[in-house]
């Protein structure tokens, strides 16, 4: 008796990260009317419950004071840069983002929210480059709130949050790509800041989109070999430099020591055979390339003898 065995179908993979987050929260603009219209009603109702207080049934004078208190609960001012958000009962009413005094919905919670441009700069991190050597690096980050119902009510602290996943994306990027390339061919840390900056730029935009940040400019601030390798890592830049240097000394020679051949085989000056060309060429080669100023010694007999 033979039993058909089903294979294993694991179940299907639901989205993760920041495209299978929802957040269906969405800025909108709060129900505001001026405030001046709000004091003076409520200095109409102060003096009305002046008025009453006189006469022989004073209880009345509650209500216009009542009125009045509620009014002047409701008045907010929003000065340049900042926004209210405003909460009814646990339901979000809007946020206020022009200047000035307003007088919204009243029994409605507000909050104080900054839309100003902001900067920070992470701490020092020590990743692993490209190329598996540890570096420090450290970037500065200029944001501002976009969205201010999504900075208040997506995250829990939409500052803290900013900072944690710009810190994420600077270690992400920073193993992407080699701290240094000397043959120049591809992009490294130190010599493609601008690549890289926009890359980090992009990086930390698609982090914090979910918390209603704008960020405006990623830029590297810091960026060193560790400490561990910082040594070894200098002798090897100046091992390059020096063979760059030595390389630049050796074409700029032989192309001296061949325009001093033609030059003389041009003007007829002196004839020399092959094996004087030699010697005149490895004389040069030695005066151009040396480190030292040569010394000259006058040769009072041939090359022959």
């Amino acid at each position: 008796m033979s039993h058909d065995v089903q294979p294993y179908r694991p179940p299907e993979a639901t989205p993760v990260g920041h495209s299978g987050t929802r957040v269906e929260i969405r800025e909108r603009q709060a129900w505001a009317i001026s405030g001046w219209g709000g004091v003076l009603l409520t200095t109409v109702c102060a003096g009305a419950v002046v008025a009453l207080a006189g006469t022989s049934v004073p209880g009345v004078a509650v209500a216009p004071g009542v009125l009045a208190i509620v009014i002047l609960t409701s008045l907010v001012i929003v000065q340049p840069g900042q926004t209210k958000v405003v909460r009814f009962f646990g339901s979000y009413v809007g946020t206020v983002r022009r200047t000035g005094l307003w007088w919204v919905v009243p029994f409605a919670d507000r909050r104080s929210l900054s839309v100003r441009v902001r900067n920070f700069e992470t701490n020092h991190l020590k990743v692993n480059d490209a190329d598996g050597n540890p570096v420090e690096i450290a970037c500065i980050v200029v944001w501002q709130v976009a969205d201010t119902s999504r900075a208040v009510y997506a995250v829990d602290d939409y500052v803290d949050f900013v900072e944690v996943q710009a810190e994420s994306a600077l270690r992400h990027v920073a193993t992407t790509h080699p701290y240094d390339e000397p043959a120049g061919e591809g992009t490294s840390l130190r010599g493609s800041t601008d690549v890289v900056a926009a890359e980090l730029a992009g990086e930390v935009a698609e982090r914090v989109t979910i918390a209603g940040v704008e960020i405006v400019e990623v830029r590297i601030s810091h960026l060193a070999y560790a400490s561990e390798i910082a040594q070894a890592m200098l002798r090897r830049q100046q091992a390059n430099a020096v063979v760059a240097a030595r390389t630049r000394i050796v074409e700029g020679a032989v192309g001296m020591v061949d325009l001093a051949l033609s030059r003389l085989d041009e003007q007829g000056i002196v004839e020399l055979d092959e094996e004087r060309k030699a010697a005149m060429v490895s004389n040069l080669l030695v005066v151009l390339c040396g480190d030292q100023p040569a010394s000259p010694i006058v040769n009072t007999g041939t090359l022959y003898t």
